[in-house]
């Protein structure tokens, strides 16, 4: 038996392994319990806007009427130098409603990124007797009981901070292809009681398309200011919050939101490109990272291909495929056809990995304007 069968049949064993895993997280993963009534605690949404007029309206009619369900929230939106119209967007849905307050964003300080520094400036506003800060993007849409739900959520758990992971939209090709390994890969990877109950900083997950704290929590750690200049924003306040002694944890939100992220390839692929280089901490940590997944979903079907009775290696595909199908199952994506192609969702991974370094050792990385 060769080395790359050997390390092939290891890789297939791994693969039952995780999907075993899955399972398991699958069954622990935290869901909002129902509304029970108006909300009791004043929560307020920040949503942060750069160019997106496109998106907009539906995201504050959306939060409009999580608004409305609660019964005690208000809604901050700020306009970070907006160039294509977003201001009017949200000057005419808006109205006259006393809930929502629009901000003109200041100009971005040296240190900070884009998305920090609206944050930050949308929580400076929020109401001081405010106790639960949600963060949300524009391409999210908000569930009518999602306010109440998440409030219950967080309390009820006792810890500062969850990220209910929005049900991921993805229509074209392309998106199928890469934006089910969102979910995929934390569910799959992340023992989650573990992560939530634990204080080390690199064990944890969050998703800022929906992020709810505690707001005495999150001015303690000194908000978006102490993550200021880090691309997943997201990711390293939940860090912050772990050193400092704090409890947070991504959740099912696949009732509560959905989010389109990108539409179509070149959107895709310019989005990923901003952020992965961040994801692994360093090109030797991406590399490994990377290196994994290829051994452990690459490799077992490249091995039954090529040699069709290894039942270790077709043990191993089937187990990568239907890893990634129970978890589509239940987080509300495409099951069929879409898990099939599970190791081709991993190639495109590598390769989006690879350019994202490559764009960021070259200085070549911008996102809406600005250069990251």
């Amino acid at each position: 038996m060769s080395r790359v069968v050997r390390l092939a049949h290891i890789g297939a064993f791994t693969a039952l392994g995780l999907t075993a895993h899955a399972l398991v997280n699958l069954r622990l993963l935290r869901v909002a319990p129902p509304a029970d009534g108006p909300g009791r605690e004043l929560v307020t949404v920040l949503l942060p806007l750069r160019n997106e007029a496109s998106q907009a309206q539906r995201c504050i009619e959306a939060v409009q009427s999580a608004l409305t369900a609660h019964g005690r929230a208000e809604l901050i939106i700020v306009d970070d130098c907006s160039t294509d119209g977003t201001t009017d967007v949200v000057r005419a849905v808006i109205a006259a409603d006393p809930r929502v307050r629009l901000i003109s964003g200041e100009r971005l300080p040296t240190g900070w990124l884009g998305k920090s520094h609206a944050c930050q400036q949308a929580a400076d506003a929020a109401d001081d007797d405010s106790t639960l800060l949600v963060f949300i993007d524009a391409d999210v849409e908000l569930a009518v009981d999602a306010l109440r739900r998440i409030e219950r959520l967080i309390r009820g758990t006792g810890l500062a901070q969850v990220s209910p992971y929005p049900r991921q939209v993805a229509e074209t090709a392309a998106e199928r292809l890469v934006q089910p390994l969102l979910q995929w890969s934390w569910l799959t990877l992340l023992p989650l009681r573990v992560a939530e109950r634990s204080n080390r900083p690199a064990l944890g997950a969050a998703n800022g398309q929906l992020f709810a704290v505690d707001a005495s929590a999150y001015r303690h750690v000194g908000g978006h200011g102490s993550v200021r200049g880090h691309v997943l924003e997201d990711l390293e306040l939940l860090k912050c919050l772990k050193r400092h002694g704090f409890h947070g944890s991504v959740t099912d939100g696949t009732d509560l939101a959905c989010c389109r992220m990108y539409h179509g390839w070149s959107d895709l692929r310019e989005g990923y490109a901003k952020s992965l280089w961040a994801a692994f901490g360093s090109p030797v940590g991406a590399v490994m990272s990377v290196s994994f997944l290829a051994t452990v979903y690459l490799l077992p079907p490249l091995a039954w291909l090529s040699r069709p009775r290894d039942t270790v290696a077709a043990l191993g595909t089937a187990s990568g495929i239907v890893g990634r199908a129970v978890v589509a199952h239940r987080v509300g994506g495409r099951v069929w056809p879409d898990s099939v192609a599970h190791p081709l969702s991993v190639l495109a991974l590598a390769w989006l990995t690879a350019r994202s370094w490559w764009l960021h050792a070259c200085g070549g990385l911008t996102w809406k304007g600005r250069a990251l």
